[in-house]
């Protein structure tokens, strides 16, 4: 362990502290300043020459100057001789760029990750992706980690419910539902969703049987809080009895914070892969912490140990 180094950018310092807390390590220092025209200095005060390098950088508001941030640490690094990088990126918030749904845009998810290797990133870590395809935009090696164990076991720990269905906002959001149900051993639903722009969002039929039921919706994201209004509208229409919802990434952007406390959703149970700043917490948003995970990851992948056993036989992660 004394050939790792874990560095972190300006996003979610306190995420990157926890995970040097696990791994039993200091967080590298890095001195970050900005010229009087506004380009980014940063400077490596650690040795690095033939160590395994880690930078911690959720891609969070303000989103191009963490990106860019995290590109110049990893230049910086590559400079100074470190033996390998890895971007370990929590939050992707690129990733629901994926795809070529409109004339003449970017698909900016495969740009991000050319861009990542192009500034000496020599493999990635993350959680949790928007779409599992971004994981083939890359060419280097990509962990591709997962909370959904871990808040599908705070809910069957903390939260008092019978008669549950696990709920998709979307056909897209199937397959990461089928997993969160499979977990709790409940059944699912599918709810037909139509976004017209991004803080706009209908909503249709409800597949499945959800009257009656305590619906645990589940979604990779709270962003602006839109699908999550419009998905709480329809189950009420629906007939459930009672709301739980779960997912990864707390963006908590725009109006969300107002959007949530809208809804008749009891409890919001999110992670730490962005944070999330004091005026946004409220009673009903509960944060759990993916360091431990983060730090384990990491660990194998400094020891050359397998990451996948972490998540194999449908068990939660063991730290």
């Amino acid at each position: 362990m004394e050939r790792l180094c874990v560095f972190t950018g300006g996003a979610n310092q306190s995420l990157a502290r926890q995970i040097c807390t696990h791994l039993g390590i200091k967080l590298s220092p890095l001195e970050i300043s900005r010229f009087s025209n506004d380009n980014l200095c940063v400077r490596v005060l650690a040795n690095v020459r033939e160590r395994d390098v880690f930078v911690v950088q959720s891609f969070t508001e303000p989103v191009n100057s963490h990106i860019m941030e995290l590109f110049i640490i990893m230049d910086a690094l590559r400079s100074a001789s470190a033996k390998r990088i890895t971007a370990v990126i929590p939050y992707f918030s690129y990733a629901r760029s994926d795809k070529k749904d409109a004339p003449r845009i970017s698909i900016t998810g495969r740009l991000m990750a050319d861009l990542i290797k192009k500034a000496g990133a020599n493999r990635v870590l993350t959680i949790d992706l928007h779409s599992d395809a971004v994981h083939g935009f890359f060419s280097m090696p990509v962990d591709h980690l997962t909370a959904v164990p871990l808040i599908a076991a705070y809910i069957n720990k903390h939260m008092e419910f019978s008669k549950a269905v696990a709920v998709a906002t979307d056909a897209g959001g199937a397959k990461r539902v089928g997993k969160f149900a499979a977990y709790l051993n409940i059944p699912m639903a599918i709810i037909d969703k139509r976004r017209i722009e991004d803080t706009l969002v209908t909503q249709g039929l409800v597949v499945g049987d959800v009257r009656s039921k305590t619906a645990i919706i589940f979604d990779d994201e709270i962003s602006t809080g839109a699908t999550l209004v419009a998905t709480a509208q329809t189950l009420a229409l629906a007939g459930v009895k009672n709301m739980i919802m779960g997912a990864t990434h707390g963006v908590l952007c725009g109006q969300a914070t107002a959007n949530l406390a809208s809804t008749d959703v009891e409890k919001f149970v999110v992670t730490d892969t962005v944070h999330i700043e004091d005026f946004k917490k409220t009673d009903q948003l509960k944060i759990l912490s993916v360091a431990p995970l983060l730090a384990e990851a990491i660990k194998r992948i400094h020891t050359g140990e397998s990451i996948g056993e972490l998540f194999e036989n449908g068990k939660l992660p063991r730290f």
